[in-house]
C-alpha cells in the first residue's frame, strides 16, 4: 500500500512535469526576438487565427489585441514562463495552476476549438485539465518550496 509521501511524490512529479513545458513554451518566447514585435510572430499567428474565429473572440483579438499585440505577446511570454517556474519550483503552485489553466482555455478559444477536439485544440484541452489538477491537488507539498513555507507557517506537510 502506498503512503502519503509516495503519493505526494507522484504529485510533484506531475507538477514538474507540467511546469517543464510550460517554461519550455514560455522561455522559447522570451528569447525569440521577433515574439512581441509589432509584425512580429505573435502578430503573425494573432492575424492567421482572426480567420478561424468568429463573434465576440474574433472582435476581442481583432479590435483589442491585435492593436496592442506586443503588450499581450510580453503578457503570454512572461505568464507562460512564470507559470512553469512556479510549477517546477513548487512555490505558489495553486496559483501556477490557475494561470496554467486560464492560459489553456485561452488558446482553446484562440483557435474556436470548441466544436472539436482534434490536434493542437485537443492538447489544450489536456494542458488546460492538467493544469487544473495543479489548482485542486497538494501538488507543491512535496518536492516544493510550498511546502517548506507550510512547515514555516505550521502548516501541514504529507508525511
Amino acid at each position: 500500500m502506498a503512503t502519503v509521501k509516495q503519493y505526494g511524490a507522484w504529485l510533484a512529479a506531475f507538477r514538474i512535469l507540467i511546469g517543464a513545458t510550460w517554461l519550455i513554451h514560455g522561455y522559447g518566447k522570451l528569447t525569440d526576438a521577433q515574439w512581441a514585435l509589432p509584425n512580429g510572430d505573435c502578430y503573425q499567428f494573432l492575424t492567421g487565427m482572426t480567420a478561424h474565429t468568429e463573434g465576440f473572440y474574433h472582435d476581442f483579438i481583432a479590435n483589442t489585441v491585435l492593436p496592442h499585440v506586443t503588450v499581450f505577446a510580453t503578457m503570454v511570454e512572461w505568464g507562460e514562463t512564470l507559470t512553469g517556474a512556479s510549477l517546477v519550483l513548487g512555490l505558489f503552485s495553486r496559483i501556477g495552476g490557475l494561470v496554467g489553466l486560464l492560459l489553456a482555455l485561452q488558446y482553446w478559444a484562440a483557435k474556436n476549438a470548441f466544436a472539436h477536439l482534434d490536434g493542437y485544440a485537443g492538447l489544450d484541452i489536456i494542458t488546460a485539465i492538467a493544469s487544473a489538477l495543479n489548482l485542486v491537488l497538494p501538488t507543491g507539498a512535496v518536492f516544493g518550496l510550498d511546502a517548506l513555507f507550510g512547515r514555516r507557517k505550521g502548516g501541514r506537510t504529507p508525511g
